[in-house]
């Protein structure tokens, strides 16, 4: 049993070294052709449609996904469905990339004639840059491989990871080329624990009746009713021109109180701390968290660019979304 278990675990070996091997080769094969096919993709105006049978199939529901998500449009389209009129999806702008180690696949080759009598683009990806597939396309990438990780060298494994890796490849080099940042990425992904990491400020703070606000002449009485009823233990306050001018908060009320007992008496500008730390409603907000326990403060006001309040940002807020 143990020789057994360990011919097992060095076939597993086998089967990484092999699909790795499979990746690497695709390093070297890299040059004009994968240029080409970024320019074909960034200067597409309407969808990627990523078509492919069986295993490849897969892989291309996989690379649609990643596509989409890093800001181009695109979903699979099945082959054997296209042809009995899912075809009808496809518009002269857009640009179909299809995926077949042969390059002789039936039902992706008679997409073919239907691709170039609508006009659209054609990218290839197989291992027979000189198959059927490879020859019709406007740019072919090779993503030939010298044996499959199967023991019987028939199941689809080094071919489709290396396939699975030359698309994530496509993808990165398409956001690049797009200028694609981290802020449209968390546009795309508002769900999920990646989500609430990009998060927005604006989309964590307080804002319009909900932020605490008072002016620079209200009383005492009325700015503690503004703060007991926003209950973000701080209230901003703004200048005759409805500019931030200071705030005044728990902390700053227990100082005053252990000064003088005549409160009600002043003012908020009297009593308030100015020149308040601030953010911009663009910031992601685990930015904003890590300022704000660096800073030791529970609560910052969100400005524009004239410093009219858009808004309060708390940090009990930031923990409840769980970003770290």
């Amino acid at each position: 049993m143990k020789s057994a278990a360990v011919s097992l675990l060095e076939l597993a070996r086998t089967v990484l070294r092999t699909e790795a091997a499979a990746i690497l080769r695709l390093v070297d094969t890299l040059g004009a052709d994968f240029e080409r096919a970024i320019e074909v993709l960034y200067e597409c105006r309407g969808r990627v449609l990523v078509t492919g049978m069986g295993k490849s199939g897969l892989i291309c529901r996989k690379i649609a996904a990643t596509l989409s998500s890093t800001g181009t449009p695109a979903f699979f389209l099945h082959p054997a469905e296209a042809i009995h009129g899912d075809l009808g999806a496809l518009r002269d702008e857009d640009v179909v990339v299809a995926m077949s180690r042969s390059g002789e696949t039936e039902e992706v080759l008679r997409l073919i004639e239907s691709i170039r009598r609508i006009g659209a683009r054609l990218i290839a990806i197989t291992g027979d840059p000189g198959s059927a597939l490879g020859k019709a396309a406007d740019v072919t990438l090779d993503c030939g491989i010298s044996e499959e990780a199967c023991p019987l060298n028939l199941a689809p494994t080094a071919s489709t990871t290396a396939a699975l890796a030359l698309g994530d490849a496509l993808a990165m080099a398409l956001l690049v080329r797009k200028g694609f940042r981290e802020e449209d990425f968390a546009s795309l992904h508002p769900g999920g624990r990646l989500g609430r990491r990009l998060m927005r400020v604006e989309q964590a703070m307080h804002a319009g009746e909900a932020a605490p606000l008072v002016r620079i002449s209200t009383r005492m009485p009325e700015v503690f009713h503004e703060m007991s009823s926003k209950r973000l233990g701080m209230t901003c306050v703004v200048d005759d021109d409805g500019r931030l001018a200071g705030v005044f908060t728990d902390g700053d009320l227990r100082r005053l109180l252990s000064k003088t007992t005549d409160v009600l008496s002043l003012t908020a500008g009297e009593v308030m701390t100015r020149n308040p730390i601030t953010i911009d409603r663009r910031l992601l907000a685990v930015e904003a968290l890590k300022m704000m326990e660096a800073r030791k403060v529970t609560a910052v006001v969100v400005v524009d660019d004239d410093r009219r309040v858009e808004g309060v940002v708390h940090l009990h807020d930031l923990w409840r979304t769980q970003m770290v």
